[in-house]
């Protein structure tokens, strides 16, 4: 099969088919690792630092953990021609409404298979009519339970309800911490899960309390208004829906036994398996519960997290890096990073005003930064060739530094750095000659218009803006947008290389786009590249967006002194001129 360009094929994308391949084995009735095996390699590509469709079509093939032979060859032919033989096969044996099930919270492919046994349903419509009509009950290991869950879940799918983005669980879970901080009995109460990692959206919202009082803390939970159904409740933990969102588990502990339970519900499951098998070389057994010696069935307790990793002779582990990715070895050999943190930020790159496409003047969004603990800003408003957003011609650039200049003299010691966010055009030429260019203090580069080119043309774009002299940054790189744009096809190794030797920075951009993202923004890194943390702010409010940069520098393993951000106004400025 040969490959056109049109077959350029995200990692996201090879992932979902790899994960289909995996659902649809098993609805065939095919041996289990057969889907899991297809699941595993999924997993891996999903996380991988580099676009692996682009490796192939380089003939640099990656080795993908998981993958044998077989698989390899069926990646091969997915990166490299933009389908699958084989899940085309597999789509044809299974009906597309099968697949349509199995995005019912809760129902999976061993369930949709014996429906379609058992009762012939091969659609959503065809499964709600058997659940309302009370057919489901009779299949063997089904219940009224089961089509009361059903229901239910199909009517939260109608809500077209995808995984919350980390802002929007931030706003949500504050609330839930604040009300249930006052339950009678807590002492200590915080997310945990992926949250807690600061991965970029979350599925379930996972708390942990330690409480006195078990029940009290519970009841509280269940009791919200904002609950829309209680799933489950235990002593020790309960399960809510939202109305309005996602699933909330709460689960609690004695305070004596913090350190573990907070080590379990926030580690990934591969750092959990790392953790529980150095335990058991010391003879123990570790759970959430503590460490219980299995000679004796001692249980030891652990009251803070560092307390749980200095008896397994290690550091402690900032949650975000928590993901069975390399972290354990580096804290065995005393190499973990001092991870960026928002105590070491002192400025924004990336802020916009009304002068484009911004709310706020400029006034306003210099005086809330300074609120915000910043020592400057630097002003990037648009250039004239992104029409939506209202750029700035150049007489309109000279306005503008005037007026930044009358601010700055009210202002100081907060600094406004004049910049802009210069469109990297079609044809790889930049929207402003470089006589003006020269003259801001900062100068950052996008791509926002002509996605569709071919990867090689995108590229070329990109590398026009890093190698010019007078461009410092490159802005939201990968063009993604998450839950609604895929990133752009570019060669990843190629660009961070690129950066590093012209010492143009990558920027980390903490509105919704999230982009870079951790794992690019770790090969960045790896690769000499220097980063920088921006907002992206078009209105105060979303100045504080640029925390959500930091959770990705942090989750990347970077470190202070390779992103610009931590530095003063007169170092930045140095460092880029």
């Amino acid at each position: 099969m040969s490959r056109t360009d049109d077959a350029v094929i995200s990692n996201a994308e090879l992932a979902r088919i790899f994960n289909e391949i995996g659902d649809m084995l098993e609805i065939l009735g095919e041996v289990v690792y057969k889907a899991v095996a297809y699941r595993r390699v999924a997993d891996v590509i999903e996380r991988y630092p580099d676009d692996v469709a682009a490796l192939y079509r380089r003939g640099e093939p990656p080795k993908i953990p998981g993958a044998g032979a077989a698989l390899t060859a069926k990646l091969a032919e997915l990166a490299e021609t933009g389908r699958l033989e084989y899940h085309e096969r597999l789509r044809a044996q299974v009906p597309d409404g099968l697949l349509e099930i199995l995005r019912i919270p809760g129902v999976g492919p061993k369930t949709v298979r014996l429906l379609q046994m058992e009762l012939g349903i091969d659609s959503v419509e065809a499964l709600r009519a058997a659940a309302e009509e009370g057919r489901l009950r009779h299949v063997k290991g089904l219940s009224e339970r089961t089509e009361a869950n059903i229901l239910d879940g199909i009517a939260r799918m109608a809500r077209v309800y995808d995984r919350m983005l980390i802002h929007d669980a931030d706003s949500l879970v504050s609330g839930l911490i604040e009300r249930l901080r006052e339950a009678r009995g807590v002492r200590r109460i915080e997310v945990a899960g992926s949250l807690r990692r600061r991965r970029p959206t979350i599925g379930d919202l996972d708390l942990l309390a330690a409480v006195d009082d078990p029940p009290a803390v519970i009841a509280a939970l269940d009791e919200l208004r904002e609950v829309d159904k209680v799933v489950a409740a235990g002593t020790d933990k309960t399960s809510i829906l939202m109305a309005d969102g996602p699933r909330v588990d709460l689960m609690v502990c004695p305070p004596e036994a913090w350190g573990t339970h907070l080590v379990h519900f926030t580690g990934s499951k591969d750092h959990n398996i790392a953790l529980r098998g150095m335990a058991l070389d010391r003879g123990w057994s570790l759970s959430e519960k503590g460490f219980k010696v299995i000679e004796t069935g001692e249980l030891l307790l652990d009251a803070e997290e560092a307390d749980v990793y200095e008896r397994l002779g290690l550091p402690w582990i900032p949650p975000e890096i928590r993901e069975g990715d390399g972290e354990i070895d580096a804290a065995l050999s005393g190499t973990l990073p001092n991870l960026v943190a928002a105590a070491d930020v002192r400025g924004d790159t990336h802020t916009h005003s009304n002068w484009t496409d911004g709310v706020d003047s400029i006034e306003v969004m210099a005086r809330a930064a300074r609120g915000l603990g910043h020592e400057y800003i630097v002003l990037t408003d648009h250039s004239p060739s992104l029409g939506i957003a209202r750029g700035l011609v150049p007489e309109q650039v000279e306005h503008q530094r005037a007026e930044i200049a009358r601010l700055n003299g009210e202002l100081a010691p907060f600094r406004i750095l004049h910049g802009t966010e210069l469109e990297i055009r079609a044809d790889a030429t930049l929207d402003y000659p470089d006589e003006l260019l020269a003259r801001f203090d900062l100068v950052i580069a996008s791509i926002h218009t002509g996605r569709g080119q071919s990867a090689e043309q995108l590229m070329r774009r990109a590398l026009a803006a890093i190698q010019n002299p007078h461009v410092d940054v490159l802005a939201h790189p990968s063009g993604r947008i998450v839950n609604r744009r895929d990133p752009l096809p570019l060669d990843w190794p190629r660009l961070f290389d690129a950066a590093a030797a012209h010492g143009t920075a990558l920027e980390i951009n903490g509105s919704p786009r999230l982009d870079l993202d951790d794992s690019l923004a770790r090969a960045a890194g790896r690769a000499g590249a220097r980063l920088t943390l921006a907002s992206d702010a078009h209105r105060t409010e979303e100045l504080t967006q640029q925390s959500h940069a930091v959770d990705l520098a942090r989750r990347a393993w970077l470190t202070a002194d390779q992103v610009l951000v931590t530095r003063t106004a007169d170092a930045l400025l140095e460092l880029v001129h």
